[in-house]
């Protein structure tokens, strides 16, 4: 079964930065896609950012310019890079494998942007 580890969340200042990683172990042949999203309280699950197999990356636009999605040398690991952030950036971030057809999700962690 594929398991995913996510860290790196946490309290930060308005402008502040943070990144999060997330390691993907077990059965982890021939991924397809891995990226983050993210769940503020009341709001629906949404794309932060994607990086595909080859490389080629998408975000939200609300996080562009801001935040950078990377993969590791291993190729189970992807980053998140967060800058700049915002109150608004506020939120469960989770991670996201596509094995297909099958897509795996991380147990989330905690954002928080405040002074």
């Amino acid at each position: 079964q594929v398991q995913l580890v996510e860290s790196g969340g946490g309290l930060v200042q308005p402008g502040g930065s943070l990144r999060l990683s997330c390691a993907a172990s077990g059965g982890i042949f021939n991924i397809f896609a891995m990226g983050w999203y993210r769940q503020a309280p009341g709001k629906q699950r949404s794309l932060v950012a994607v990086i595909s197999s080859s490389g080629s990356t998408n975000y939200a636009d609300s996080v562009k310019g801001r935040f950078t999605i990377s993969r590791g040398n291993a190729q189970n690991t992807v980053y998140l890079q967060m800058k700049s952030l915002k109150p608004e950036d506020t939120a469960i971030y989770y991670c996201n494998v596509r094995i297909l057809p099958d897509s795996f999700w991380g147990q989330g962690t905690q954002v928080t942007v405040s002074s």
